[in-house]
This record gives C-alpha cells, structure tokens and sequence, in this order.
C-alpha cells in the first residue's frame, strides 16, 4: 500500500517538474502539444496493436491453442495506452515502450521470468481440473 502511495504521489511531481522544465525550453503551447500529441498517436498505436493481438488469440483458439502469449501482450498494450493517456514525458516514454512488439517482448520475457520463480517459490498456486 505504502508503494503505490509513493507511486502516486512521486510520479505526478516529477512529471510536473519536468514538463515544466520542458516549458522553459520550448514554450508551454509546444509542450502541451507534445503530451497531446503523444495521446493521439499512442490511442491509434494501442488500438492497431490491440485489435493485432486479438486477431491472434481468436487464430490462436480456433486451432485449439492457448494464447497465454497474447494475453499478456493484450494485457502490456492495455497498460501502454493508459500510460500515454497519463500526461507527461515519462509516461508518454513507458508507454511507447509497452505498444511496440520489440521493446514489449522484453517486459513479456521478464514478466514470464517473474510468474515462474513465484510459481515455483510457492507465491503462485496453480490448479488443475
């Protein structure tokens, strides 16, 4: 609870502080239209790479697979788009990062990484019909 307090309470200030400083160089009406921007293009992103990631699962299930994979994919893209909907610069960045298949494979690699070690710490319990 206390992380997530910091998280929203320590974010929001350093995006502010740099989008000021931002402002400073560049004038305020071009650093609105940056973080506006950003929003509108990641919104076009995140819905080409969603609907992507749908059409591969339903691919996926209609030849009696599992899309844990796409899942996960939908699940970063998901985040993605509600970061670049946060304004400001960092936000804007990790949220790139999460829309675009090759910077999204590495956070699916260390996410797989993370759910085995908690699976086989005993954090994560799994059953089976």
């Amino acid at each position: 609870m206390a992380k997530l307090i910091l998280l929203f309470t320590i974010v929001p200030l350093i995006e502010l502080y740099l989008l000021f400083r931002v402002a400073e160089y560049i004038g305020g009406g071009t650093t609105v239209l940056i973080v506006a921007l950003t929003g509108f293009f990641g919104v076009i992103l995140a819905k080409s790479q969603g609907l992507k990631v749908l059409k591969d699962s339903l691919l996926a299930l209609s030849s009696g697979q599992m899309p844990a994979h796409n899942l996960l994919d939908g699940l970063f893209i998901l985040l993605g788009g509600a970061f670049l909907l946060t304004p400001g610069l960092l936000t804007d960045a990790l949220g790139f990062t999460l829309l675009f298949p090759i910077t999204r494979k590495k956070y699916k690699e260390y996410a797989i990484k993370k759910l085995h070690r908690m699976i086989q710490s005993g954090n994560i319990f799994i059953y089976r019909r």
